[in-house]
């Protein structure tokens, strides 16, 4: 094998063949695959290329051959002697016109053909126009030959297209990208005219249907000339879309010219109108309204489906870039409006998550839009815009462009309530500690699918409410009397029900409540069997708690709703504890201010009646539904503004866990081993962890419970010798009561409570082995010190002493372990730079430098909350170097190491979503530099050849230079130059210093197809923008905004709820057994 790697002998192309198939086999030995792998990375093995594919007589090692071949043309082009590149171009030219021949070569040779076409464009990319300018015109008179070179052709021009408008950001220089752009704009003509030619010609189905595609990729950057100046529309409309074989492909190309946008194309609104009626006249006549396109599209092929799925893009793209031409057009185009959007809302109701998505995209531009300019012009006051009889209540009458679009918006609310995604998931998993908790996802698809339902059905509301509640109060009634009931039906409904909260006035609002509340009680009281009886009333509990204004503002209704949630505590059928302690947990949040004062005809507060009651109110939940209430109970005391009162009902409300804390500490006095029995362990976890969710929900005040938080390190002490759990519990309990501290007390914390937790805590963390130490000890500190800030400066020392090498020899052994202690732990050095950055120099140099070893390590990290947390630490400690009096000690020992460090992650594959954070800091560096903040020279002024550098600017450039050079030999010092030399210059300008960076890493060869992640920034700002401009419409914040409280209760109608609540959601047999079920020739310009 060795012998294949002898480059001065001929190849045995034979033995080549053996080691290929041998390693595809899944047989080969280590040795096979080492000389594979140095095969194909030796500089010469492109030089073989032709005679592997020549004489090899495996697949295989023919796609090897030509992976050798487009490597060398990536990475090692700019270096080949001219008659070897003309060498290369003239062997791929000849294997494909070779292989292109006719369709049966064609076809036997596709995967070849494939690869060579790849790597032709690579050169393309490289060699055109400079060094090939007639590839273009050589294309074109190449297609004559034979239809099949020319769909081959085609597929050349495609690759081409998607290399250099689509792909080439990372690949191509900003400039190299200009100007090939700017000559394939030029050089279009011949190629539309071929494709023209072939249109209007051919009878080949094969070559017209590459040939649509191929124009589809060119749809988006030719001059808008070549598309509206010639017959290329008719071709298309007319033609093509008529024709089942090439239909969708024609739909293709006329969805993205219907979405073009620009101000040049008002001179072509004919012509937009002609593409749209011939269209919608087309679509009509194929899909009449009397047939079930859901159907259709379930019982049809692949094709079928991608029809649909190519009408959904034509009519959204048109409609939302067109619309107002559409408006403003003759009145037959103005017609069609109505009739395409019918269609639209029936490509909705197709079963399909990517079509709906597609529609679902443009109703929320199209209702969005709408209400925009409803509201242009009036008053931006909320109570102006609830006003009834103001145009909230009947804005179709008084609005002829709602008017025009009215049926269709009513028909788009009926699609969206009966396919309302569920508003959260929740994940049941195990903890380490082998108990069985809850996590909400917060970010999935269906969360996110959610929220666009949700904002649509706001704006709909907002537009017409009273059409709103109809539609939802018509399809409850067809719940009740089982036109359509299901469970999915109601569940679906009640989503869409509770996601409208605060899109109506109040006393709209109110009066849609009762009668949705009615209708589920009776609904509730009309079912029979647990099962259907706990779906009801599991969506009566969402809607309910979806409504905080309805409740804040009837008294007598909302403690109705609490009595009956206690109720459903004491169910044994699964999941309903859950659903009543979750509601309570979020109505107590939104109505705290309510259960601690003195409503009318009530004796004390409702909250006084809670404590009083709270045994029997808990007395059938788990521990953790336990926890749930008491977080909820902290919310509502929080809310209680005089401090005894509060003082007081906090000890009401942890009067039980303290009873059975002192049993516990009582009866370990008397022996000690009691601690360790399983059930005193379990007991001693839930009083702990109860303690710290009410911590967490009460807020700023008192200790949350005395018997713990006199002294929890000698609890500490006696009980957490391997029962990690214990521990956890106390120290989250700890970190709770930092958190919730205000700044009054934080001298008394710093006096009182910090010296006795230091040395058992700490030294209990570094004595113990890696895998009993605690992450939570690392999130405590880094509370500590973000909320204490310079108050405990002096005590940074010994928390460093006693967690920093412990850590560290956690977590350098690999990339893996530990991951809880590698976040904490660079969030505690976080936050001792952001809040006591003084400590740092109270510590040794020695373990300075360890610190900002950690730092780099932690930027290196193929993890990325910890890369980030890295990045982020190290710019702020900039940040706080350059305003402090080290700065030339800090850059004199460490500027060469940050920029080698930082330089290293910029330039590799795996850190590419650091690329903004690399930015800032590199230019936080060189503009430090450049600055002249650093006063002494950054190189050793003592050694051999310091008299060659007369400023830090100079030594910077030269240490750069050298660096790369070193690293990146195949890059020219010429290049290496320039981007130093740009590094200094743009330092100031950020968003010109990431371009420049940007195509430095394209030069280098070394990222990926996939370098989105380089714009990440630019992306995360658009959607900022976005969602500050939601927060501004009623209705659309998850909590809705707090409204006017001060209204008259209607005491009739709501006492009439309240009594059907008390008498109708009852249990079957009086037993509590419910469950939960989920619920011109200027056209030719190139556009810009």
């Amino acid at each position: 094998m060795e012998r294949l790697l002898d480059f001065n002998v001929p190849l045995d192309t034979g033995l080549l063949d053996q080691a290929v198939d041998e390693f595809f086999s899944g047989r080969s030995s280590p040795a096979v695959q080492e000389v594979l792998v140095k095969f194909q990375d030796h500089p010469d093995s492109w030089l073989r290329v032709d005679q592997i594919l020549e004489k090899s007589q495996s697949n295989n090692t023919k796609i090897i051959a030509l992976n050798i071949l487009e490597n060398a043309v990536k990475s090692r082009w700019k270096v080949l002697p001219a008659e070897h590149k003309e060498g290369i171009k003239k062997y791929i030219v000849d294997q494909i016109i070779k292989m292109s021949s006719n369709y049966d070569t064609l076809k036997a040779q596709s995967v070849f053909v494939r690869k060579l076409n790849l790597i032709l464009v690579q050169v393309v990319k490289r060699e055109w126009p400079q060094n090939w300018p007639s590839f273009i015109p050589d294309l074109v008179n190449s297609s004559k030959q034979s239809e099949s070179l020319c769909a081959n052709n085609m597929e050349i021009l495609k690759l081409l297209s998607e290399e250099i408008f689509d792909y080439s950001k990372d690949e191509m220089t900003q400039a190299d990208r200009k100007v090939v752009q700017v000559n394939l704009n030029a050089e279009f003509g011949l190629i539309f005219q071929l494709c023209q030619y072939v249109l209007s010609v051919s009878q080949d189905p094969a070559l017209l249907s590459t040939t649509l595609s191929t124009l589809q990729r060119f749809l988006s950057w030719i001059p808008v000339g070549f598309i509206f100046e010639t017959d290329l529309l008719e071709l298309l409309a007319v033609k093509f879309l008529r024709e089942p074989l090439f239909q969708n492909k024609a739909l293709w190309c006329l969805a993205d010219i219907g979405s073009l946008q620009g101000p040049e194309l008002q001179q072509f609104a004919p012509k937009f109108y002609q593409l749209f009626n011939a269209v919608i006249q087309h679509v009509s006549v194929i899909l009449p309204p009397n047939l079930n396109t859901v159907e259709i599209y379930a019982a049809g092929n692949a094709q079928t489906q991608a029809f649909f799925r190519h009408l959904a893009n034509f009519l959204t793209g048109f409609l939302s870039s067109h619309l107002s031409m559409l408006e403003n057009g003759p009145q037959d185009v103005v017609e069609l409006i109505v009739p395409a959007l019918r269609i639209l809302l029936r490509i909705s109701e197709i079963h399909e998550s990517v079509i709906f998505k597609i529609c679902l995209d443009f109703w929320f531009k199209f209702v969005s839009e709408l209400y925009l300019s409803r509201n242009a012009g009036t008053p931006t006051d909320q109570s102006a815009m609830f006003m009834m009889g103001a145009g909230f209540n009947r804005p179709v009458a008084m609005n002829p462009k709602l008017q025009r679009y009215a049926p269709a918006l009513s028909q788009l609310r009926i699609v969206l309530i009966s396919r309302m995604a569920k508003p959260e998931e929740v994940l049941i998993v195990e903890n380490e500690h082998g108990e069985i908790v809850k996590e909400t996802l917060k970010d999935t698809d269906s969360i996110q699918l959610y929220m666009s339902m949700r904002h649509c059905l706001v704006y709909l509301t907002h537009l017409d409410p009273e059409d709103t509640q109809v539609i939802m109060l018509s399809k409850l009634n067809r719940q009740i009397d089982g036109s359509e009931w299901s469970w999915r039906n109601l569940n679906t409904l009640c989503w869409a029900i509770g996601s409208i909260s605060g899109a109506m006035s109040e006393e709209m609002e109110k009066d849609f409540l009762v009668s949705v509340i009615k209708d589920l009680l009776g609904l509730c009281e009309l079912k029979r069997g647990k099962e259907h009886k706990a779906v009801i009333a599991s969506n009566i509990m969402y809607v309910v708690g979806q409504y905080p204004r309805f409740l804040r503002q009837h008294w007598r209704f909302l403690k109705t709703v609490v009595k009956k949630l206690f109720e459903f505590m004491h169910e044994s059928y699964p999941g309903v504890q859950d659903m009543a302690c979750d509601t309570f947990l979020k109505i107590a949040k939104r109505c705290r201010k309510k259960f601690v004062i003195l409503q009318r005809s009530e004796m004390s507060p409702f909250i006084e009646e809670i404590l009083q009651d709270l045994p029997e109110i808990i007395k059938d939940l788990q521990p953790s539904q336990i926890q749930c209430f008491y977080e909820a109970v902290g919310f509502v005391i929080g809310a209680e503004t005089n401090a005894e009162t509060r003082q007081r009902l906090v000890l009401s409300l942890m009067n039980m866990p303290n009873q059975s804390w002192t049993g516990i500490v009582a009866q370990a006095n008397q022996r000690l081993e009691s601690l360790w029995d399983p059930k005193t362990v379990a007991s001693v976890k839930t009083i702990l962890r109860t303690n710290a969710f009410v911590a967490r929900s009460l807020g700023p005040g008192e200790f949350i419970s005395a018997k713990v938080a006199q002294n929890p390190i000698e609890i500490h002490s006696s009980l957490v010798r391997g029962m990690r759990a214990v521990k956890s519990e106390i120290l989250q309990l700890i970190q709770a009561f930092i958190e919730s501290a205000q700044a009054a007390d934080f001298d008394a914390i710093v006096a009182n409570f910090l010296p006795p937790l230091l040395e058992p805590v700490l030294d209990d963390y570094s004595r113990a082995v890696p895998d009993a130490r605690d992450a939570t000890v690392l999130s405590l500190f880094a509370t500590i010190i973000e909320k204490l800030g310079q108050k405990i400066t002096e005590a940074v020392p010994r928390v460093l002493d006693s967690l920093f090498q412990p850590t560290i020899d956690m977590i350098t052994t690999n990339f893996e372990d530990y991951p809880d202690h590698r976040i904490h732990f660079f969030s505690l050095l976080r936050a001792v730079n952001l809040t006591c950055f003084a400590a740092f120099f109270l510590i040794s140099a020695e373990k300075f430098q360890m610190v900002m070893n950690s730092i780099a390590w932690s930027f290196k990290h193929l993890e990325r909350n910890v890369a980030d947390t890295g990045l982020n630490l190290l710019y702020e400690l900039l940040q706080n170097v350059e305003k402090s009096e080290v700065v030339n000690d800090f850059y004199c020992a460490y500027m060469l190491s940050i920029l080698q460090d930082v330089l290293a992650v910029l330039t590799d594959t795996f850190h590419k979503p650091g690329f903004k954070m690399h930015a800032q800091i590199l230019a936080k560096l060189f503009g430090a530099v450049e600055s002249g903040r650093i006063t002494v020279p950054l190189w050793n002024a003592q050694g051999a050849g310091a008299n060659q550098f007369s400023n830090n600017q100079q030594f910077i450039r030269h240490f750069v230079e050298d660096l790369l050079r070193k690293a990146f030999p195949q890059v020219t010092p010429a290049q290496i130059s320039g981007f130093v030399q740009g590094l200094f210059q743009l330092h100031l300008d950020l968003t010109r210093f990431k371009e420049h960076l940007r195509d430095f890493l394209v030069q280098l060869k070394e990222f990926s197809a996939d370098n989105a992640d380089l714009f990440l920034e630019e992306q995360e700002q658009a959607k900022k923008a976005r969602e500050e401009a939601m927060k501004a419409i009623p209705g659309m914040d998850y909590v809705p905004p707090s409204m006017r409280s001060g209204a008259d209760e209607k005491m009739d109608a709501i006492g009439k709820v309240v009594l059907l609540f008390e008498r109708r959601c009852t249990l079957e047999g009086g037993r509590n057994q419910l469950s939960i079920r989920a619920s011109s020739s200027s056209a030719f310009v190139p556009r810009k």
